[in-house]
């Protein structure tokens, strides 16, 4: 993939992904607001219920017991009187006269002190029943047959007598609220009657919370309030009370909500979750992406290095074999047999230098597969080391280097397969012989911790830096030296030993400084 692209792709996926989790954030944050809306919306109806049903609870009882007063023996008819207001006209075109008479009957009632709980000493209250009487009449005005004397001839009559209406009843209930206002409030409110009405008409609403309440008077407090209530301006929801026919009020209702911001959240924690988990699994996944896009590219750039690397090192033995070829095909070398035999040495020994690296290739990929048949025998780790060291010593001794063995080990017998971990050690000693720029200078040590024993190879060559002794390890890998490939392998030598070690049962790892060395552990349990 084209670098520009891939940039350009990855801004694009984090733009995309930032965007996402703004607007869920947004979202989360409109429906706490919404939801608060919706909440104080519903409070304040509750509020407004409760004190319009205290009113009219009030107004109730003085009515009942203005009514029960005056049903009572001590509320007889002291006096009457009748006010009568009339209203005439008359039409010319069919000479009809419309006459309206509304009478008001007043009656007066000498009503118990006791009636409003009065402690003035007064003996009576003067408390008037009204009664509407309406009537209306139509006359028509005719003439006598000589046309002299008018006469008034009722054409309809109609007559009702019933009680007042609104706006007299108004009165009526505004003379009691006038005396209301004299009584202390914990006796026209009960602390029982508030918390009734208020639970049911938030529960009503679904607002299933716990609250406390108060009944402040111009702005002081009084008896009428929950134990636990607290005034406080932010979070105070209040609705007035026995307000007048002026509109005014001296008391105030005043609930409170301690779990207030705990509600809210609950409301909408279920969908704020979900869409919580949505975002991480969309985060996790493009998260994964971009980790495997990446991977991806760094895998073709190892695989690209690891095949210009392989064209490298099979060049070297193809062009030797063929100028060996092309020498034994010479009729002057072809009758020298000292020289014919160094030349089939030669191609001998490049075809098996090639045939080695193949093996390490088909190899890695059967222990990818799991098709590579490992038996395990009980092996002594100090023999195969001892054996391993064969393998490479003329190398080394041809460098002018040495390999010093320190196998203090007191038990060292494993369950190994013996040509594999034989392939193990020599593939670390190799490694070590590789990236050793003077003669090679190789100590293995052996040592016992606990039921394991610890294989140490030790050089004292080009080193490695942080990052690349974590990626030492992975199939391909080499340390990047651009187009110089004075270090000759293919990526594949420690990818098998972490391979083979793993399938023991062991553990690989590998410890470096630039400059200064490399050291390689492999831990294996012991018999």
């Amino acid at each position: 993939m084209n670098k520009k692209l891939f940039v350009l792709l990855v801004v694009l996926m984090s733009l995309s992904l930032i965007g996402l989790i703004f607007v869920q954030s947004f979202w989360i944050s409109k429906s706490i607001d919404s939801s608060e809306e919706q909440f104080s919306s519903s409070v304040s109806e509750a509020l407004n219920s409760v004190t319009n049903k205290i009113t009219e609870r009030e107004s109730k009882n003085y009515f009942d017991r203005y009514l029960h007063a005056k049903d009572s023996a001590g509320g007889e008819l002291k006096g009457a009187q009748l006010t009568n207001f009339f209203f005439i006209d008359r039409d010319i075109n069919s000479n009809e006269i419309l006459l309206y008479e509304h009478g008001i009957l007043e009656e007066d009632y000498g009503i118990s002190s006791t009636f409003f709980d009065s402690s003035d000493g007064a003996d009576t209250t003067i408390i008037k029943n009204y009664t509407s009487k309406r009537t209306t009449s139509i006359f028509k005005e005719d003439f006598d047959l000589e046309g002299n004397t008018p006469r008034l001839n009722p054409i309809q009559r109609i007559e009702k007598i019933g009680g007042l209406n609104k706006m007299e009843k108004a009165a009526m209930e505004e003379m009691f609220m006038v005396h209301a206002k004299r009584v202390p409030i914990h006796k026209r409110v009960s602390k029982q009657e508030i918390e009734l009405l208020l639970q049911r008409e938030l529960e009503n609403r679904g607002v299933d919370i716990a609250f406390e309440y108060g009944v402040y008077s111009n702005g002081l407090p009084t008896k009428v309030k929950s134990s636990k209530f607290k005034y406080a301006e932010a979070n105070i929801y209040k609705s007035p009370m026995f307000v007048d026919f002026e509109g005014v009020s001296n008391f105030d209702l005043l609930v409170s909500f301690p779990k207030k911001k705990r509600f809210l959240v609950q409301s909408i924690l279920g969908l704020a979750m979900l869409s919580l988990l949505f975002t991480i699994i969309i985060v996790v996944a493009y998260a994964g992406a971009i980790y495997q896009l990446i991977r991806q590219k760094q895998i073709s750039e190892i695989k690209t290095d690891f095949i210009n690397n392989m064209t490298h090192e099979f060049k070297t033995p193809i062009a030797t074999i063929n100028l060996a070829v092309e020498a034994i095909r010479n009729p002057k070398i072809i009758v020298d047999q000292e020289k014919v035999l160094r030349y089939l040495q030669m191609i001998r020994d490049e075809n098996k230098r090639m045939h080695a690296q193949v093996e390490n290739v088909l190899r890695i990929s059967k222990l990818e597969k799991n098709q590579l048949d490992i038996s395990k025998d009980r092996v002594n780790v100090h023999d195969i080391i001892e054996d391993a060291i064969t393998h490479v010593e003329l190398i080394v001794d041809d460098r002018g280097g040495y390999i010093h063995t320190h196998l203090d080990a007191e038990r060292s017998e494993v369950l190994a397969n013996e040509m594999h971990f034989t392939n193990v050690i020599v593939n670390m000693l190799d490694n070590a012989i590789k990236y050793s720029e003077d003669a090679p200078k190789i100590d293995v040590f052996t040592e016992r911790a606990k039921n394991y024993i610890i294989i140490k190879v030790q050089d004292q060559g080009a080193g490695m830096s942080k990052g690349v002794v974590k990626k030492v390890f992975e199939k391909f890998y080499r340390e990047h030296t651009g187009d110089i490939h004075n270090v000759k392998g293919h990526g594949l030598g420690l990818a098998y030993v972490k391979k083979i070690v793993e399938d023991h049962q062991g553990e690989v790892y590998a410890e470096s400084e630039k400059g200064k060395g490399s050291t390689f552990y492999i831990k294996l349990p012991l018999i």
